[in-house]
């Protein structure tokens, strides 16, 4: 029988640096960032709306985001009623920054694990 091997866990910092950089694909909004991310991920990284909408207003904040609204009509709607909004988010300069800044650590963390784990079994690695 074949052992599932474990999800890894998203620190804060792996949340931002996915939703920057599915942004920086292009502006999005909250619902398919979060189904973006699942795609991606084969559906092992799930950000749902409680952790990714307080996030995008912390990040829209600090300015590595940036915002507008749309208002969005169902095709058998009234013409004249008024539409709900949908919120779109896109990269700021700034997020752009950031984006690279956690690309970097996120490379430097990855490099420093790897020194730990040994890639040829006769070397002594614990399976």
């Amino acid at each position: 029988m074949a052992r599932k091997t474990a999800t890894p866990q998203l620190t804060q910092d792996h949340t931002e640096l996915i939703v920057l950089s599915v942004l920086s694909e292009g502006p999005s909004y909250g619902y398919s960032i979060s189904k973006q991310i699942a795609a991606r991920s084969e559906d092992e990284f799930r950000i749902g709306a409680s952790q990714l909408y307080p996030l995008l207003t912390k990040m829209e904040k600090q300015g590595l985001v940036e915002t507008d609204w749309e208002e969005i009509k169902s095709k058998s709607a009234d013409p004249d009623a008024p539409g709900r909004k949908r919120k779109w988010y896109r990269l700021a300069s700034k997020g752009e920054r950031r984006l690279q800044q956690r690309i970097e650590a996120h490379k430097r963390f990855t490099s420093l694990i790897n020194s730990f784990i040994a890639t040829d079994p006769a070397a002594g690695a614990v399976a």
